[in-house]
């Protein structure tokens, strides 16, 4: 009978440990998606290049890093030819568009598709584990901070200094032009902007975020998967909406750090929503709260606004 009570706060405690263990992991991953949030960003309101490639460049990140690290090349070398295999993808979207003249939706359509099979060749079968392998967030473990802390502080920083990159660039001549290719092709030829290398540009390093985030992933989690690519291009569109929906679009650093935020708050609410046992909802109804939560910030600008939808 001494123990009952001893049992219990053990219990109490195991339980916020893992409440907290959930919480984090939902950043931990929204930060991740925060490199396909950035991506889409540029493709989508940068380019105005609606861009399904990312689809298909997530899990190519994923399998290219998992199968350089199991061959035992260093993971941060690995992650670098990720983001050169996802900016390849990039390339071939926009040269189907740019030079075949196919409708940019239907261009990334296909590559995606194409990609689908380029990762099962790469990975040689549908995943690939990474539980042993030594990662980029090793060397970080075993300091004093527990492993789930670790990991949002160590993508964090990351997606930092990703979002300061995009941010410079977006700022630039180069960044400018690329800004006015999507804003107003015509306009922008008429003022000497090569607006087909831009779009090579743009979907480059748009798909080369995506990669990475796909690279980051395999290491965070521990395997690469074939299907980790489904939905890609929603949870990215919704960070962006959720972003501009809070932040509203008072400036381009700000809507980046809206993308970024965004995706946080777009895991934390499925991770909510999952865990919350009087809603009832399961793990196979993520694609169902996508949805709601996607809808809900689409709609909210609108109300915000006065205007109701059409």
């Amino acid at each position: 009978m001494i123990f009952m009570p001893l049992t219990g706060k053990m219990k109490k405690r195991e339980s916020t440990a893992l409440s907290q263990i959930a919480f984090w992991g939902a950043v931990e991953l929204g930060l991740v998606y925060a490199f396909v949030a950035l991506g889409v960003y540029l493709a989508f309101r940068v380019l105005d290049f609606p861009d399904l490639t990312v689809d298909g460049s997530f899990p190519l990140g994923a399998a290219v890093t998992a199968v350089l690290i199991i061959a035992g090349v260093n993971p941060w070398l690995a992650a670098l030819v990720a983001m050169i295999a996802g900016a390849a993808a990039g390339v071939v979207t926009a040269l189907l568009n740019v030079r075949f003249r196919i409708l940019n939706l239907l261009a990334s359509i296909l590559t995606m598709i194409a990609l689908f099979s380029v990762n099962l060749r790469v990975m040689g079968k549908p995943n690939v584990a990474l539980i042993n392998a030594d990662t980029m967030i090793s060397p970080f473990f075993g300091h004093g901070l527990r492993d789930f802390y670790v990991r949002p502080l160590f993508v964090g920083v990351l997606v930092v200094i990703a979002l300061i990159v995009v941010w410079r660039f977006l700022e630039s001549d180069a960044g400018l032009a690329m800004r006015a290719t999507g804003a107003n092709a015509r306009m922008a030829r008429a003022q000497g902007v090569d607006t087909s290398r831009q779009i090579y540009l743009g979907m480059a390093m748009s798909n080369a975020l995506v990669a990475l985030g796909g690279a980051l992933f395999a290491q965070t989690n521990g395997f690469a998967d074939v299907t980790s690519g489904v939905g890609t291009i929603v949870v990215g569109l919704a960070a962006v909406i959720i972003g501009e929906t809070l932040l509203g679009r008072r400036g381009l650093l700000i809507a980046l750090i809206g993308c970024v935020f965004g995706s946080i708050i777009y895991r934390i609410a499925i991770q909510l929503a999952l865990s919350t046992d009087m809603i009832g909802l399961q793990a196979s109804d993520l694609n169902f709260v996508t949805a709601v939560l996607v809808t809900i910030a689409l709609i909210l600008p609108r109300l915000r606004r006065g205007g109701a939808p059409s």
